[in-house]
């Protein structure tokens, strides 16, 4: 394992050139694809277009050597109408008979030495009329001949030779059309470099767009740090703004916002379980501590009664340790154990155990006939800790009543009693936690937890605890849940 105040590692050099944000990472890559896919489509479509150009030039040569063909073999001037006389004419006429193209040329040589050329456009130069070079390659062939010719200032010419030759006289001519390639290109790497400026101009409003989209969906996530930095061990009370459009980022924020909740739901439990221990614990410690000080070790009588005490406020800090723990967990999603359950058996079985509680008359007022998911053990603890709520604050021979019933699609389990009832006063604060009313003759010695812990069992159900009480005529505790039947609890 690596310790944790080890050292980070170096980043890497190529993720060290990397831009240091999320946002700027994204337009980078996403820059660096256009780029990439631009410059492919680039070349690609360059290369179409180079391809075409020098596909289009030797078709066009290849046209050319058909019309000098179909010019010189009957042999007759189609300006004069009389037989050709020396190689000289035929070669003078071929070449004027035919227009050349754009960057296209018609040279004619005689006996190895330039002839004549195709008229010239304003500018042109006679690049290839004064080569020596490019006049000794084609001058004196004797036979058909296509090449390619690199020129030190016009480059690549593309060119088709065709030797003429005249019975009568000695004198052999060549008759040559050539293209000057790279500028016949030129019109490709013109559109080349065209899209590359668009390309480019369309990265950059690409690049401003991005940059917005990305600030705009990376804004979850600067949210989660903002309010990460607020969140402090006092305050867990903060949470992320939800954008409300149901993707990934709002997934994210919710499943966050979920788990701030349980943390604060858990950290808020166990500030409120060391509170109410260091409230309620005080009391019998100062007790214990108070009698041990004063305590006479050779009276047995004083050391009798003083081990009882102690021994008393061990059992009634043990009770309130195990109450305190009971709420904790009640906040806990395994609390419950669910399971289909006879409600109206059930609603019995607890009559059965609380008719022997105390020296009081039971009585079951009703039962609900239906079969519903609950937990039976924490139902039976509520209504059991009901019933003892109602004995404490009861008198021997006075009533308590048990049921159950089904209404308006809830579960309801009450305990009712003959007692003194609850004051206004108190019905708002009796389910609150180590809280104790104050009517009737006997205080209870309790912890003021039970009626807490009955509470957490009905919410805990999804349910909730009704009082219905007056001084004078008793109290009714109903724990009132949704009546779930089988298939219907959500599964864990």
């Amino acid at each position: 394992m690596i310790p944790h105040d080890a050292p980070a590692r170096p980043r890497s050099r190529w993720r060290r050139l990397l831009p240091s944000t999320a946002r700027t990472r994204i337009i980078a890559w996403m820059l660096l694809l256009v780029l990439a896919a631009l410059g492919v489509v680039t070349f690609v479509t360059w290369r179409l277009l180079v391809s075409a150009t020098n596909a289009r030039m030797d078709e066009a040569l290849r046209f050319e050597v058909e019309e000098f063909t179909e010019l010189t073999a009957p042999g007759i001037n189609p300006r004069t109408g009389e037989p050709f006389t020396t190689v000289d004419e035929v070669i003078r006429e071929a070449i004027a008979y035919n227009i050349a193209r754009p960057n296209e040329k018609f040279l004619g040589y005689i006996d190895g030495r330039y002839r004549a050329q195709s008229r010239q456009e304003p500018g042109f130069p006679e690049v290839l009329a004064r080569d020596a070079r490019f006049t000794e390659r084609v001058g004196s062939i004797d036979a058909p001949v296509e090449g390619r010719y690199q020129h030190r200032d016009v480059g690549e010419v593309r060119y088709l030779a065709i030797p003429v030759s005249l019975q009568g006289d000695p004198a052999r001519g060549v008759i040559v059309a050539a293209y000057l390639g790279d500028a016949e290109r030129a019109s490709a790497n013109t559109a080349a470099r065209l899209m590359l400026l668009v390309g480019a101009v369309t990265m950059l409003g690409a690049a401003g767009a991005a940059w917005l989209v990305a600030g705009r969906i990376l804004r979850p996530l600067r949210d989660v740090v903002d309010t990460a930095r607020t969140i402090t061990d006092t305050d867990l009370s903060r949470r992320i703004p939800s954008s409300g459009e149901g993707d990934e980022l709002d997934a994210l924020v919710d499943t966050i916002n979920g788990m701030l909740d349980r943390v604060e739901t858990g950290v808020t439990a166990q500030r409120r379980f060391i509170d109410d221990v260091g409230h309620e614990l005080r009391t019998p410690i100062t007790i214990v501590r108070g009698h041990l000080e004063v305590l006479d070790p050779f009276d047995p009588a004083d050391v009798e009664s003083t081990v009882a005490l102690v021994d008393d406020e061990l059992d009634r800090m043990n009770r309130m340790v195990a109450d305190l723990l009971l709420l904790a967990r009640a906040e806990h999603p395994a609390f419950l154990q669910p399971t289909c359950v006879d409600v109206g058996a059930l609603t019995t079985e607890v009559f059965e155990k609380l008719a022997k509680l105390a020296d009081r008359e039971f009585t079951l007022d009703a039962t609900a006939g239906v079969v519903a998911v609950l937990d039976p053990q924490r139902i039976t603890q509520a209504l059991v800790a009901l019933a003892d709520n109602a004995c404490r604050h009861t008198k021997a021979g006075d009533r308590i009543g048990l049921g159950s019933a089904l209404a308006d699609g809830c579960l309801r389990f009450w305990v009712s009693d003959s007692g003194p009832g609850v004051d206004e006063a108190d019905r708002a604060r009796i389910f609150e936690r180590f809280a104790r009313g104050s009517a009737g003759e006997e205080r209870s010695d309790g912890a003021g937890l039970g009626l807490a812990i009955v509470r957490a069992i009905a919410n805990a159900h999804g349910g909730d605890v009704l009082l219905d009480s007056a001084p004078g005529r008793g109290a009714t505790f109903t724990v009132v849940i949704p009546a779930v039947m089988e298939g219907q609890w959500p599964a864990s």
